[in-house]
């Protein structure tokens, strides 16, 4: 049977076809991406402990598998669900009661002389801001149905990323369109990011938000294990996150009259707060991953708006790939050009050698 295609135009139909297969199905998956992403995010944080456990140890690894994803579960998940549905909740009540927001946001006025905007304006800019904060956690936001989808999907492929290791490694590397020297490169970027940007930034968003929540109750702030709850999403911001609650804190003391809890807010927000973040984050970055701040600020604010929440993550990985693919195409680059200069000079001696070989001609 005679084909009416040419080899090559075989190979682009079949290369068209799997990039439009391969599209229909991640717009099919798309809601449950989610779920892939982060039952990579497990792998990768889980994977060193599953090695040791069933490499070093000699554990049964199904056994480890299982045991791996209840302390994920108990550990990461369902505490971060709940600090998500607390954050979510309360935002959703200070949305419908935007009064005392409005009631504060006058005392600021009363404090700084300024006119800040009209209450219309603040009503828009609340209804704006928990509509923003309320797309970053989809699946906690939907029905019990999408969430237990999600959960499910994301385990069960985290099994048999543990349970089937090799395989899905060697499957990876197999399929991806990169050379071993990259594609060892790329791990290291993706473990360096997983470390500092999960690992590295929880612990540091922890201590910032359990040091922000202390001192708010100190000084007298109503909510304030909200507040910490607050703080603790937005110190996965470097520099920037923690004071957009203790400075609003500490004037909003001052407006009051309570000048002493005021200023005690702001001090210990300059002096111990953004220190911590200051601190804590190098050293961290020299053991989990030295990621710069520019990268997973930019990737933070590039991840956001696509994964949601998971963005934090996602985002900072994207840029720190970028970077990585650039720098492997400028040293193939370089590579290819030395190689070409080297084949050019060895043409030019075998020429002037095959001309040195020629006899002469006597006239």
């Amino acid at each position: 049977m005679t084909h009416i295609y040419t080899p090559r135009q075989q190979r682009t139909l079949l290369i068209a076809s799997l990039l439009l297969i391969g599209g229909f199905i991640l717009y099919g998956l798309w809601g449950y991406l989610t779920a892939f992403l982060g039952a990579g995010i497990l792998y990768v944080i889980f994977r060193p402990l599953l090695r040791h456990l069933v490499i070093k140890r000699g554990w049964n690894r199904k056994f480890t598998t299982v045991l791996l994803m209840i302390i994920s579960l108990l550990v990461i998940i369902l505490p971060f669900a709940s600090l998500s549905l607390l954050l979510i909740g309360r935002i959703q009540y200070y949305s419908r009661n935007y009064n005392q927001i409005l009631d504060l946001v006058h005392k600021a006025e009363e404090l700084t002389g300024y006119k800040v905007t009209d209450p219309k304006t603040v009503s828009n800019l609340i209804n704006q801001g928990t509509a923003f904060a309320t797309r970053q956690f989809p699946s906690l936001l939907g029905t019990t149905l999408d969430f237990t989808i999600v959960l499910g999907l994301m385990y069960f492929a985290l099994y048999f990323m543990f349970a089937d290791e090799s395989a899905f490694v060697k499957g990876v590397r197999r399929y991806l369109p990169f050379k071993p020297d990259t594609l060892n490169e790329l791990g290291e970027s993706l473990q360096n990011n997983v470390n500092a940007n999960v690992l590295g930034q929880a612990l540091v968003s922890a201590v910032q938000a359990a040091v922000t929540g202390l001192a708010l109750w100190i000084f007298g702030v109503p909510d304030a294990a909200f507040w910490g709850v607050v703080t603790f999403f937005f110190s996965f911001v470097p520099v920037l996150g923690s004071p957009f609650v203790w400075v609003p804190a500490g004037l909003i003391k001052l407006s009051e009259g309570d000048t002493t809890q005021g200023v005690g807010i702001l001090i210990v927000g300059a002096v111990v707060i953004v220190n911590i973040d200051n601190v804590l984050r190098v050293m961290l970055a020299k053991k989990m991953g030295d990621i710069h701040p520019f990268i997973t600020l930019t990737g933070i604010i590039l991840g956001l708006p696509l994964f949601g929440i998971l963005g934090l993550v996602i985002g900072p990985l994207l840029l720190s790939y970028f970077i990585v693919l650039m720098n492997v195409f400028e040293r193939e680059n370089k590579q290819l050009q030395e190689e070409t200069v080297g084949q050019e000079e060895k043409l030019l001696i075998n020429a002037n050698r095959q001309e040195d070989a020629l006899p002469e001609v006597r006239v």
